[in-house]
């Protein structure tokens, strides 16, 4: 049996790795799924054992804040925040710290993912409006929407993943997380600003895009659930529990039917993390990973290393993908402290901006930008991508280290 569950969960994430097997139109969480059933039917796992690997509370987070982003972009609000950056009275360097700050701060509430989703095609259009290359803009909007999600325990799944696990608070995480992540920020603007000196404009016009309409009673009902998210997570009331109740008060609209609402969650996202909280849990029980974790510490190689810890983020951050390699990461060190979880989640975001296969959120930028006619290649990306990776990870290491989150040896 023990034979059986490691080729799937080799399968598994040799396809997590390539984005698909050969030959099929499966992608990752097809993938996810189908090993999670294959385990199922191999009688690896049974159905209670499939339920209690499943992590509910991480779902029920994500699925809350999904609701939340998507009263967001029903409001128009990230079309209003994009047309703002793109019609300023600015020079392209503002106009690129604009774009940092804007996606920063909006991917470190909301789900980093929907904000790139939204914002990309009108920055598209707006840049190209101007007579700007919009390429270095959108590599700054992807990498400042890792930087900034990774300031907050739910700036993206796998840090939302990281708290559940860990029971990390909201503002302890924020304290541990935030500076290093406003350095990722200033990493992003720094490096595509050298890299792209220069070579701003187009040859090029086009016709700007019409202007946004804002619905201001439906933004207001939005930021107002957002404050009372804030306020929640400082009570005892579990971050789970917060989040439904949010997003249930969500669903609650006059305008929006319920069914709208829902077709903006991202069901995919959480069926890849069900398949894999499965696949994982199944190749954890066979006690390999836990050798390979005690082989590697007998070597002077511990996973709370910060060196160690800092090239497994980026192998798995850019291989397999980074909540994949989240997931595995906590059923192979189930008993990972504060500090060495607020470690996982700062270096596992931020290795995320080295290549466009990184992250979900620089694939979400490369297709919707390509939906509009602006192709980004990933040597065009990597070129930033590997000195802004490099630098703000380094910064992070400094950080974790220097405050005591990891040891130095």
């Amino acid at each position: 049996m023990i034979a059986f569950v490691v080729a799937v969960f080799v399968a598994v994430y040799v396809g997590m790795a390539l984005g698909r097997w050969p030959g099929l139109g499966l992608d990752r969480t097809g993938i996810a799924l189908i090993g999670a059933i294959g385990l199922g039917l191999g009688g690896a796992v049974d159905a209670a054992g499939a339920l209690a690997a499943i992590d509910f509370p991480t779902l029920f987070v994500l699925f809350g804040l999904m609701i939340l982003s998507a009263r967001f972009a029903e409001s128009g609000f990230y079309d209003w925040c994009v047309a703002r950056i793109a019609a300023a009275r600015a020079g392209p360097l503002t106009l690129l710290a604009m774009t940092v700050a804007v996606a920063g701060a909006l991917s470190a509430v909301l789900a980093n993912d929907v904000v790139v989703f939204a914002m990309t095609p009108l920055l598209c259009l707006g840049l190209r409006a101007r007579g700007l290359d919009p390429r270095p803009f959108l590599i700054a909007l992807a990498g400042a929407a890792n930087a900034g999600s990774a300031a907050t325990v739910i700036g993206n799944p796998q840090n939302i993943l990281i708290g559940q696990t860990g029971r990390l608070d909201f503002f302890a995480f924020l304290l541990a997380c935030g500076p290093p992540a406003v350095a990722g920020l200033a990493a992003v603007h720094l490096t595509v600003a050298a890299v792209w000196r220069g070579r701003w404009t187009l040859a090029e016009r086009r016709d700007p895009p019409p202007p946004p309409r804002i619905d201001r009673p439906e933004l207001a009902w939005a930021g107002a659930a957002t404050l009372a998210l804030l306020v929640l997570f400082a009570t005892p009331l579990p971050q789970a529990e917060a989040v439904l109740v949010i997003g249930g008060l969500m669903l609650l609209s006059r305008n929006l039917a319920t069914r709208r609402i829902l077709g903006l969650v991202d069901w995919s996202l959480l069926v890849l993390f069900a398949g894999l909280f499965v696949v994982t849990a199944a190749f954890s029980a066979t006690g390999l990973p836990g050798a390979a974790v005690a082989w590697l510490g007998a070597r002077g190689m511990p996973v709370d290393d910060p060196l160690v810890l800092s090239a497994l983020a980026l192998l798995g951050s850019n291989s397999v993908g980074n909540v994949p390699a989240v997931v595995l990461f906590l059923k192979v060190v189930p008993d990972a402290g504060a500090g060495l979880l607020y470690a996982l989640a700062l270096l596992s975001t931020l290795a995320g901006n080295l290549l466009l296969v990184g992250s979900l959120a620089n694939l979400i930028v490369v297709e919707r930008a390509a939906a509009v006619g602006v192709r980004l290649s990933l040597r065009t990306h990597a070129a930033c991508g590997v000195p802004m990776t490099l630098a703000s990870m380094a910064v992070a290491v400094l950080w974790l280290v220097g405050l005591g989150y990891l040891p130095w040896r």
